[in-house]
């Protein structure tokens, strides 16, 4: 797969300075008001784009395209291999920015036969859902033998707090990590929709950033297409610091994933396959 940038959002996506925008704002206290500047993160209309026909429009930060756009046609099983993208590039209008793909031959024509349009407000919603029984469907089995401390989790959410840059400079971002026993944080991944976040770190995964095994760590709540996403991404743990959906745990047990939420730093609640804990 090659990557090839046609103007400005590639230097962005690749880090080169931080999406976000100081704003003027008045800071009112029960005693004062003071005018200042707040850092917010940039929120644009992202276009994924397969073989020429737009498959989706995000709301998203415009960070680590590559990593989003690749994570996405994963884990919405728009592909199954990182290799069925054969090339990618980024363009950058006045109205947003579009992430060109195009596919294998073989890839392209089963993608053709199941062409769908989605639209993604920041965050939110089951995207591209036709019927109710795709909504539910079935999700990844994953695999066995991976297991992790509590130590390691509490230390694992430390270090991704540390890590997010955007979100320690806006207080306005979700951020997703992958952690390994072996190499500790290897990934962390930002952006204003949990979604976004998650479809971002599977795409750095994809990319061959960070150890086959390893468990998700998330700053968002757990809802369903969260774990249908970190299933396709065969994570046999993930962990998050909100509550679960009662339909986020049933999916969870389906797939043979640990699901645990409410993570603090001195507890964690596990709601599924706690032998992964030890």
């Amino acid at each position: 797969m090659s990557f090839a940038s046609a103007d400005e959002a590639a230097s962005r996506s690749a880090g080169s300075r931080l999406p976000a925008e100081a704003l003027g704002a008045t800071r009112i206290t029960r005693t004062a008001r003071q005018v200042s500047q707040r850092l917010v993160p940039e929120e644009r209309p992202i276009a994924l784009v397969h073989d020429g026909s737009t498959t989706a429009v995000m709301m998203a930060t415009p960070a680590d395209l590559e990593d989003f756009a690749l994570g996405f046609s994963l884990t919405e099983g728009l592909i199954e291999d990182a290799a069925e993208i054969e090339s990618l590039e980024i363009a950058e209008s006045d109205d947003g920015i579009e992430v060109r793909m195009w596919l294998s031959s073989a890839r392209g024509r089963a993608l053709a036969q199941r062409r769908r349009r989605l639209a993604g407000p920041t965050g939110c919603g089951l995207c591209g859902i036709e019927s109710l029984h795709e909504a539910v469907r079935p999700p990844r089995r994953v695999g066995e033998g991976f297991v992790i401390t509590a130590e390691a989790i509490h230390e694992g959410l430390e270090a991704m707090t540390r890590a997010q840059e955007l979100g320690s400079a806006t207080r306005a971002m979700h951020a997703a990590a992958w952690w390994s026993t072996q190499e500790g944080l290897v990934a962390v991944r930002e952006d204003v929709g949990r979604h976004n976040a998650l479809d971002k770190l599977a795409g750095a995964l994809a990319r061959g950033h960070g150890e086959p095994e390893g468990a998700v760590l998330l700053t968002s709540r757990l809802s369903v297409e969260m774990i249908q996403k970190a299933a396709a991404m065969c994570a046999q743990v993930v962990v998050a610091v909100s509550a679960p959906t009662s339909l986020a745990v049933s999916t969870a047990e389906t797939a043979g994933m640990t699901l645990i939420a409410v993570a603090r730093a001195d507890s964690f609640e596990v709601f599924t396959r706690p032998d992964r804990v030890r």
